[in-house]
């Protein structure tokens, strides 16, 4: 069976439903020969959709090893958490230096939290003239920017900038906290950005329900949502594997079914949501 694709938004891209996430095994160090073999069954089992981030530990560089010339085969992402153009210039430089290319396909603001980032990151030398200069030089094809914390942090920076993508949290935890999927979703919908889903399993978190429900509906929750993909870490090729079929055999729920599964999270939703290990 293929993996089926959605297109991410605005840039008019086809990507498979499932995204290798640049966590799990891959934001270590030293694990070159799992990081290599976990990115290459990845290709094999037809992912199209490959993020890390410069802050993900070794991430890039696994990605630089593992991919060679496969690497036109797929749409590679990663992500700056610098906020002034200048850092960002020399992230970007390093990135692609790892990542052994000489261009990504979405380059990220990454984890934008507060106002105050939001002020340095759009004012004069902020993070976006970098962005907006590499695409220009043809270094990066789209610009995107992720929320992890603050939706309406997350607000704010789409509504400054015409972005081309989007990544947030989406599992059934979210609409008992700040939730982005009802604070997001439908603004990403209405400017046609691309919306990645993160924070599917809630950092692994969703296994502890297991008595209750199935970490597959919490895929298929996610995935029944507006969302171009859903990115995944994963600590081995098994959990790959096993994520590979959730997407294969993908049928969406219902709303009815979508209700059923907050109410099921909703007594843990907060422990979910701010568990730190």
């Amino acid at each position: 069976m293929d993996i089926p694709q959605r297109k991410l938004g605005k840039t008019g891209i086809a990507v498979t439903i499932l995204g290798l996430g640049g966590e799990g095994i891959l934001r270590t160090v030293g694990y070159d020969k799992e990081a290599y073999a976990l990115i290459n069954r990845a290709l094999d089992l037809g992912v199209s959709y490959f993020e890390s981030a410069r802050a993900y530990a070794d991430s890039e560089s696994y990605y630089g090893s593992a991919l060679k010339e496969r690497r036109r085969d797929i749409f590679l992402t990663s992500k700056s958490h610098a906020r002034s153009r200048k850092g960002a210039l020399l992230h970007l430089e390093e990135t692609l230096k790892n990542m052994d290319s000489d261009f990504l396909d979405l380059w990220q603001i990454h984890d934008v939290r507060t106002d105050e980032e939001i002020e340095e990151i759009f004012g004069p030398e902020g993070a976006i003239e970098a962005f907006v200069e590499a695409r220009e030089k043809g270094l990066v094809r789209f610009i995107g920017i992720t929320g992890h914390h603050n939706p309406t942090i997350t607000k704010r920076c789409i509504e400054s900038f015409d972005f081309d993508t989007v990544l947030v949290p989406i599992n059934p935890a979210e609409p008992y906290q700040k939730s982005f999927i009802a604070e997001i979703i439908p603004i990403a919908n209405r400017k046609k950005m691309g919306i990645i889903g993160m924070k599917i399993y809630l950092r692994g978190m969703a296994s502890r329900l297991q008595k209750y429900v199935s970490v597959e509906s919490f895929y298929r929750y996610a995935l029944s949502h507006p969302i171009s993909t859903g990115v995944i870490g994963c600590d081995s090729i098994e959990q790959l594997e096993q994520n590979v079929s959730f997407a294969e055999l993908f049928e969406p729920l219902d709303d009815t079914e979508k209700r059923e599964l907050e109410a099921i999270v909703a007594p843990y939703a907060r422990q979910l949501m701010y568990y730190k290990p």
